[in-house]
Parts: structure tokens; C-alpha cells; sequence
């Protein structure tokens, strides 16, 4: 029934707080999409013959806009239990009643003292919010039920076409699967990701590669479907793309390839390519697509943990190119590149290639106590490897580096005991050809650290 409300708030005629009393519908307010409702979903008749609950609608619409009225001032959250104190301001019930418990008898958002503590349920504001959140609910499902509809159309099409229209169902149904959870799963319920899998092969044009990897990588496979997508063929295929495809597609490749990797029947020889690592390797230094860094990098420290394959990518200069690209990583893509650095290091050769690269304890140097407590842990792993190596050669290198003062800061700080031990063990190891005072004065330590 319309009721006379002789105020306005936040610009919504006929709620509390406008100048000029109007009568508010509240079905029109929705239905004319006065705060955002959608016309002619629902009314609110079929509120009442289909009563759903309200906190499960705003969990799992979760909506970035939603109408300030409906906003618990205290929490920031829609509210569903809405009451109104003496002041005219509504609040979630929960919430006022927490501000009371904690002896606050003011009104949270004017700090006006009360007169009333009482709290009174405001049910015209709960049926509105009901109303709004229930349209916008059976819109949802309604487009669910259509995107889902759509995804097996287009599923049964793959199955009959090829040529251009393979590719057209391929763009549509990435684009889909991509946006829509609701159509991933449906997907993968119907058997799709065999059926999608089953277009990739040693004669899959990249048009078609391109488009069902981007679908695959979006979709959660079980274990027969990865061990499905490593025949070599396929991979030969990822492989192709990796180092040919849109930057779009590497990346996709990128990651299809680690969720193959979590597998554990996974071989290493799989990504035993020389082909693979340098794709990943460009993919990893493109300058005008960063974005393909940090997937890039991912891929190539699960690839790490295989030592088998460690030497062949030392074998490919990753090392000299990830210490050029340190300066200019981000803190998460920093932590990779120090990771895969440091397991390379491991190695004879991956020592050597550190040792000969000018810019490797500079910018080991650099990163030490700069990032986090891990990269401190991997710098100085490193520094250690290439110092024991040849400690005449490096450890002067370090010293002019600054490396001293930095070490002494790690044993002061809260690290870890082991970091601790390993700093103090490197300090004595750049020290052996300096007497002590020629040591303190190459580090310019001050008085205090002396």
C-alpha cells in the first residue's frame, strides 16, 4: 500500500529524508527502476508465492552497485534486518545492537545522543530491499539458464562443423566460458573438455588451437583430461603457439601447460623442449606486453622443481637474461625470477653462468633486505654460490658492492636464524683477503657497526 513519507535520503524520492513528502509505490519504485530494479521481471506477487532468503540473494549476486539506502552506515554492507532509531537513521539490527553493547548511546552516524534507545524494524525499507534484491536474483538466473542453454547449442555445433564455423562456435563459446562459472560447469559436466580436446591435434591450424586452448584454460580438468592434452602432438601444438600465437594465446599456453604440470604422472621430458623455454623465455622479456611476465615466470619455476630439466635451461642463457630483468620485476615476479635463479645456481653450470654475468651480485646486492624475507633468502643463496665459487674474484666484487653493511643489517634484524648463519658465514668469507681495517674502510661501516 503507498504510504506518505515526509523526508528523502540520498536523493530517493519519498525516503526518508526529502523536503517535499511524496507518495512512494514501492513495486513502482522497482518497476520504474528508481533504485536500479529491472521492469518487468518480477512483482512483488511472486515474491510471496516463491520466498527466497534474503542473505543467500545478496551472497550470491554479489553486486558491485548497490543503492546507498540499502547500506548498513556501520558495516558498509546491504542490510536485511533494517531498524530505525529516535533519529531517523536505520541500521542494520545486528550492528546497533553491537554499538549499544559497547556503550554507545549516540547515533553512529549524526552523534546525536539518544533520547530512545529503542529500535524500531523498518519493514517498508525491508520489503524494498527485498523486492530489488529479488528482481535482480531472477535476472541472474534467468541469464544462467540462457548462458548454459547457449554453451550446449554450442558444444552439439562443434561436434557437426569445421572450417571457419568451427572457429566462429570456438570464439563464441571461449567468450562464454570465460565470463559465465555457470557455463564452465556445465561444460565440463557434459563431457565438453573431451570433446574440445579432441579438436587439437599435429594438424590443428592455429586459428582452432588458439581458440580451444583459450577454452580449456578456463575449465577445471580432472585427471583423465590432462593426460589426455600431454600426447605429444599436443604439446607440440602448445609449443607452436607459445612462440607464434597472440599474446593473448602464449599466455593462455603458459597456463595450460602448468595446470598439466600439477598432474602427478606428469614426465618431465614433456617440457624437456628447447623450443618451450625459449618461447617462455621471450614471453618472459616481451617489453611491450608485461603482462605475460608473471604467468611466464610461473611456468618456468614449476619446471625448475624437475632438476632433469634445469641444465637445459641454463643451456638456453636464462641466466644472464633473468639477472638483466631483476631491476625492473615486480615484487611477486621478483620472488620467481630469484627462485628459479637460486635452483639454478644448484648447478655447476648455472654457477658459472652467475659468476660470469657483471650485473649478478650488484643486483644481488641491491635486493638484500629490500622485498621480503624470501628474496633475501634467494639473493643471498646466490651470493653464496657465486662467492664460494671463486672468492678471490667475487668477493671484492661484493665488497665494493656495499655487500658488508648489508649483511650486518640481516644478522641485526628479526630474520630467520638460518639466514642469520649464512650472512655471517658469507661476511667472513668476503673478509679473508682484507685486513681488518682495510675491510671495515673498503664497507664504510660506521662507528657503531665497527
Amino acid at each position: 500500500m503507498p504510504m506518505f513519507l515526509p523526508s528523502k535520503r540520498d536523493g530517493v524520492a519519498g525516503f526518508e529524508g526529502s523536503g517535499d513528502g511524496q507518495v512512494l509505490d514501492l513495486d513502482t519504485a522497482v518497476k520504474d527502476g528508481v533504485l536500479g530494479g529491472v521492469a518487468g521481471v518480477v512483482g512483488t506477487g511472486a515474491v510471496v508465492g516463491e520466498k527466497l532468503d534474503l542473505k543467500k540473494m545478496i551472497e550470491e549476486l554479489d553486486l558491485a552497485e548497490i543503492p546507498s539506502v540499502f547500506i548498513c552506515p556501520i558495516s558498509l554492507e546491504p542490510m536485511q534486518d533494517p531498524v530505525t532509531l529516535c533519529t531517523g537513521q536505520t541500521y542494520e539490527r545486528s550492528n546497533i545492537l553491537k554499538w549499544f553493547n559497547l556503550g554507545h548511546y549516540t547515533c553512529p552516524t549524526t552523534m546525536q545522543e539518544l533520547w530512545d534507545d529503542s529500535v524500531t524494524p523498518n519493514k517498508t525499507l525491508h520489503h524494498l530491499i527485498y523486492t530489488w534484491f529479488y528482481q535482480k536474483y531472477l535476472l541472474m538466473k534467468k541469464r544462467s539458464e540462457d548462458v548454459q542453454g547457449r554453451a550446449s547449442e554450442l558444444l552439439e555445433t562443434l561436434k557437426k562443423v569445421k572450417g571457419q564455423a568451427r572457429v566462429q562456435a570456438l570464439k563464441e563459446l571461449q567468450q562464454v566460458v570465460a565470463t559465465h562459472a555457470t557455463a564452465r560447469k556445465m561444460v565440463v559436466d557434459q563431457g565438453g573438455v573431451a570433446v574440445i580436446s579432441s579438436l587439437l591435434g599435429p594438424f590443428t591450424s592455429h586459428a582452432v588451437g588458439s581458440e580451444v586452448i583459450g577454452i580449456l584454460v578456463n575449465l577445471t580438468l580432472d585427471s583423465e583430461s590432462k593426460i589426455n592434452l600431454m600426447q605429444p602432438a599436443k604439446i607440440s601444438l602448445m609449443v607452436d603457439m607459445l612462440n607464434e600465437g597472440s599474446i593473448e594465446t602464449k599466455i593462455n599456453c603458459t597456463r595450460l601447460i602448468e595446470k598439466l604440470m600439477e598432474e602427478k604422472d606428469f614426465r618431465s621430458e614433456i617440457v624437456s623442449s628447447h623450443s618451450l623455454l625459449v618461447g617462455l623465455m621471450r614471453l618472459v622479456k616481451h617489453k611491450r606486453h608485461s603482462n605475460g611476465i608473471l604467468p611466464g615466470l610461473s611456468l618456468l619455476r614449476s619446471i625448475c622443481l624437475h632438476k632433469q630439466v634445469r641444465n637445459l635451461i641454463v643451456s638456453i642463457g636464462a641466466v644472464p637474461q633473468l639477472v638483466e630483468l631483476l631491476p625492473s620485476l615486480d615484487p611477486d615476479c621478483l620472488e620467481l625470477a630469484l627462485f628459479i635463479l637460486d635452483a639454478l645456481s644448484s648447478l655447476p653450470e648455472g654457477r658459472l653462468a652467475l659468476k660470469d654475468c657483471a650485473n649478478t651480485i650488484p643486483n644481488m646486492v641491491r635486493l638484500l633486505m629490500r622485498v621480503s624475507e624470501s628474496c633475501t633468502q634467494y639473493a643471498l643463496s646466490i651470493l653464496w654460490s657465486v662467492c664460494k665459487l671463486a672468492p678471490d674474484e667475487c668477493s671484492s666484487v661484493a665488497v665494493d658492492a656495499g655487500l658488508a653493511a648489508k649483511l650486518l643489517l640481516v644478522i641485526q634484524s628479526g630474520c630467520n636464524p638460518v639466514l642469520k648463519q649464512r650472512s655471517a658465514e658469507l661476511l667472513k668469507l668476503c673478509s679473508l683477503n682484507y685486513t681488518d681495517t682495510i675491510f671495515i674502510s673498503k664497507c664504510k661501516l660506521t662507528r657503531t657497526i665497527q
